[in-house]
């Protein structure tokens, strides 16, 4: 299966609603044109780009449903009483990001107010260079290598790999 998604802001600012919901409603047409099973993402990024506004979130979420989309998505749902919220006004698949969630949700939480589907962004990979500065921090502060103990074994990145 293959997708994509749509921003209702251009780096500037967000898109006024109509819009909005027309460059959703083109993506739409866009998507069911193809040969093979696209699924279209329609996004609401108010949260994310300081427009603190719930209710107009909700707004556009409805709205990109009506003209389509197979899942709504607004980044910046942080809590599990705001998720069910926009759950209950919505009838598609709602998607977070947790990199803006309370990194103490557990994915069952998240599933009981109604989340289909879960995103970490980019966190993987800052996780993953946070550990990488701090052993390269150790080596040139303290000349310490005992981060080496935190590192996976190479059996079983090879495992991970399939690189026996």
């Amino acid at each position: 299966m293959v997708g994509g998604s749509i921003e209702d802001w251009n780096g500037e600012r967000i898109y006024d609603f109509g819009h909005a919901v027309e460059r959703v409603a083109a993506g739409v047409e866009m998507a069911r044109s193809l040969k093979v099973p696209f699924t279209f993402t329609a996004r609401a990024e108010n949260l994310i780009r300081g427009v603190n506004d719930l209710d107009d979130t909700i707004k556009r979420l409805k709205a990109f449903e009506k003209a389509g989309a197979d899942v709504l998505y607004a980044p910046g749902l942080r809590d599990l009483a705001t998720m069910k919220m926009v759950t209950a006004e919505i009838g598609k698949p709602l998607n977070v990001v947790m990199s803006a969630g309370d990194p103490d949700l557990t994915a069952e939480q998240l599933a009981s107010v109604g989340v289909k589907r879960v995103s970490v962004g980019g966190a993987l990979s800052r996780l993953a260079l946070a550990a990488f500065m701090k052993g390269a921090r150790d080596m040139k502060d303290k000349g310490s290598f005992t981060w080496m103990r935190e590192t996976m074994p190479t059996a079983e990145l090879k495992k991970v790999f399939r690189a026996d």
